[in-house]
């Protein structure tokens, strides 16, 4: 099957962005681009000391947040703009408002249908990371594993001006979707490719491999694998979108679309079992 034109460009600039250039040079590149997407840079290294952009786009924190460690309180995945949130009503949730997309195909064919049908009247919130944000992200509550599934697609953007004019934007792009569980229910962390982003790393599945010469499915199960409240598991190599499914009543969150967020923030309670 033949590249969309969009991987083709961000494969692209996912080399270019890869490309380790004289000290003087990234330099000259790195506060360049500091100063174009006006990153505040007062919790990382400076940005002279990255070696190529790739490496300053998923930038690592340099003193650990600081988060509630109450168990039934979720905390913000990522540093992001909170673009929709509400109510799965039947099968469908809102990329923004006016459009919409269906959950069951934005999960793809290989989680089941009774697992689907577990966040059916649930909630769902969609968090969109501009190019200027922290690219890494982080798990929202202690969780298992059960899958990780690399679904290939397109590489549109997934900005303002694209959610408003591309119908089921979530679902033609490249995703990764992790099926988890928390206090006995299901929640699914699904992250949307967009344009330009040369990759997302999930680091507990190192052989998923995204926009990449990839055009079938890969499926990774685990068995009793746990990550803890705030981990790291990964990042986007530029800015992107990750959308929580849950089931009801497993996540009441505190926060409405618009609303700007950073990781380790409190944003809803937790179920109780």
């Amino acid at each position: 099957m033949s590249s969309h034109f969009t991987n083709i460009i961000s494969r692209g600039f996912g080399s270019f962005a890869s490309i380790e250039f004289s000290p003087w040079f990234q330099k000259i590149v790195n506060k360049s681009y500091v100063k174009l997407m006006k990153l505040d840079m007062s919790e990382f290294e400076a940005a002279e000391s990255y070696s190529s952009l790739n490496a300053l786009f998923t930038r690592h924190l340099k003193v650990p947040r600081e988060f509630d460690k109450d168990l039934h309180v979720m905390i913000s995945p990522c540093d992001a703009l909170i673009s929709e949130r509400g109510t799965i009503e039947d099968t469908l949730a809102m990329q923004i408002k006016g459009m919409t997309y269906d959950v069951d195909s934005l999960l793809g064919e290989n989680i089941s249908d009774e697992s689907k049908a577990l966040v059916h009247g649930g909630d769902y919130c969609n968090w969109y990371l501009s190019p200027k944000d922290y690219h890494r992200y982080h798990m929202p509550v202690d969780a298992e594993i059960h899958k990780a599934i690399h679904i290939p697609g397109k590489l549109y953007p997934v900005n303002m001006p694209a959610l408003k004019n591309i119908n089921s934007l979530f679902v033609e792009n490249e995703r990764v979707v992790l099926e988890c569980s928390a206090q006995g229910k299901r929640f699914y962390m699904v992250m949307v490719g967009a344009l330009n982003v040369g990759k997302m790393q999930i680091s507990f599945a190192p052989k998923i491999q995204t926009n990449a010469s990839v055009d079938n499915m890969q499926v990774h199960r685990f068995y009793n694998h746990h990550l803890k409240k705030g981990d790291d598991f990964g990042c986007f190599e530029m800015g992107s979108t990750i959308v929580i499914l849950s089931e009801k009543g497993l996540f009441n969150y505190s926060l409405q679309a618009g609303e700007d967020v950073k990781f380790a923030q409190s944003i809803a309670t937790v179920y109780k079992l």
